[in-house]
């Protein structure tokens, strides 16, 4: 069974003014205590992740720390934290729980919250941002940095604290991904792997992508410059893309080009990877 509520503060927030966050933790909880009747092995892992924690805010907080810890600031400082980034901010907990719901409905190899939450570490790297990015605005750049260089040595992910991320996003697998310092992306993005959200090496100032809500973008493209990916746009995997893409437009290729007739949907959200045939003018 889950420990008692040590924090009135998170539970009051959880239950009264974010109820969708507070279903989340109670279908968490239910999920770890099946995973631990169903192995017993999992009994004291279950208990140390979840079960034993009064909230998913201190149940998050606790994981991450777990997974970014080293000999320059041990597991209850970045516990102590963290926790104190949530508190001070509970949007971080909101997106938090957008973004596990987006993993559930959008993977089809997952059908839970707990799996996720254990062990997507695009789900992990994506809220441990989300501190990081707090730390960057309070102006504490360098706990900022150490945070960002902890998520890529252990989650090969590499997100710039200043840059701009919304909620209910979808880092699929996560290997290789890096975002820069003015990218921005927006809700109901999804993004595979192995994807550079990048500058052309030219630029200074505002030099990144702003990827526009429910865009798709697919494994191995870059992405350079300070452009706009439209809203529902979708980006063909191993793309190059170097100039704006319009709303609800399908580009692939090297340099990419905009192929088939506009869609109404948001890629990001239905996954849909299929790409039109494209156009040959012969």
């Amino acid at each position: 069974m889950a420990a008692q509520p040590t924090n009135l503060t998170v539970l009051t927030t959880e239950t009264a003014q974010w109820p969708a966050v507070r279903r989340l933790w109670d279908t968490l909880c239910e999920e770890a205590t099946a995973a631990a009747k169903n192995d017993t092995a999992l009994v004291r892992p279950m208990n140390s992740a979840v079960l034993y924690h009064a909230s998913f805010a201190h149940a998050l907080a606790h994981r991450l720390a777990l997974k970014l810890a080293n000999h320059d600031i041990d597991q209850e400082e970045l516990l102590s934290l963290i926790h104190r980034a949530i508190l001070s901010d509970a949007e971080l907990l909101v997106a938090a729980a957008a973004d596990l719901e987006a993993v559930k409905d959008r993977d089809p190899s997952n059908t839970e919250i707990l799996t996720p939450f254990l062990y997507f570490k695009g789900f992990l790297a994506l809220q441990a941002h989300r501190v990081a990015h707090w730390l960057w605005v309070g102006d504490r750049s360098h706990l900022a940095r150490h945070i960002q260089s902890r998520i890529s040595e252990v989650f090969g992910i590499d997100i710039h604290p200043a840059a701009k991320m919304g909620k209910g996003i979808m880092l699929d697998h996560g290997s290789g991904l890096v975002i820069g310092e003015t990218a921005v992306v927006e809700d109901d993005v999804s993004i595979l792997q192995n994807v550079t959200l990048g500058g052309t090496g030219k630029e200074t100032g505002d030099r990144h992508p702003k990827i526009r809500r429910g865009a798709l973008i697919g494994a191995g493209a870059n992405i350079l410059g300070n452009i706009e990916i439209g809203i529902g746009a979708k980006v063909g995997a191993g793309s190059v893309v170097i100039a704006p893409v319009a709303a609800y437009t399908s580009v692939v290729g090297v340099p990419a080009r905009p192929i088939g007739q506009r869609h109404s949907v948001l890629p990001g959200v239905t996954m849909d990877q299929a790409m039109p045939e494209p156009d040959y003018v012969i």
